[in-house]
């Protein structure tokens, strides 16, 4: 078993409800059991879309005896499913599921940059892995001197938090 984390995000219709079929699905996959799971943060569109609704964010945390590529293949059929469709990059989606780390692998490939190439950069991602890995650092990388110099006023937790049966 490796430890992973994926990132998950919703910016159309019922975000918060989005989230929580995606975190189920996630819990449903072959020899996958999730081990933490973030609360829900919300933060507006990169890039000044102004024209998109604010994300809902999270993360989760698996243990998996699935690849890498196998847990990619997963995320993309799980956001296939719940009829993700990939118009045009940075565009509004019902669901995102992006595999941010993957214990003792780092990959770059056109299908699969590990760890995530932007996470380091991104504030709904580090709040988010924070609440993950309270010290700063997950499998591979260590984090907290990036969350420390980011500017995180753009990014609110909210008070909903997914509870898994």
């Amino acid at each position: 078993m490796s430890e992973a984390v994926v990132g998950l995000g919703s910016n159309l219709g019922d975000k918060s409800g989005y989230l929580l079929e995606a975190v189920q699905a996630l819990s449903r996959l072959p020899g996958t059991k999730i081990t933490g799971i973030s609360a829900i943060y919300a933060s507006k569109p990169e890039n000044g879309l102004s024209d998109q609704e604010d994300y809902q964010n999270m993360a989760v945390k698996v243990d998996t005896g699935m690849s890498p590529m196998a847990l990619l293949g997963a995320c993309l059929g799980i956001e296939a499913s719940m009829g993700r469709v990939r118009a045009a990059k940075g565009a509004a989606r019902v669901i995102d599921l992006d595999l941010l780390l993957y214990e003792g692998v780092k990959n770059e490939s056109f299908e699969l940059s590990l760890p995530h190439p932007r996470l380091l950069q991104r504030a709904f991602v580090l709040l988010p892995l924070k609440e993950l890995y309270p010290a700063g650092r997950a499998p591979g990388i260590f984090f907290e001197p990036y969350l420390k110099e980011m500017d995180t006023g753009g990014v609110q937790k909210l008070s909903q938090r997914i509870e898994m049966d």
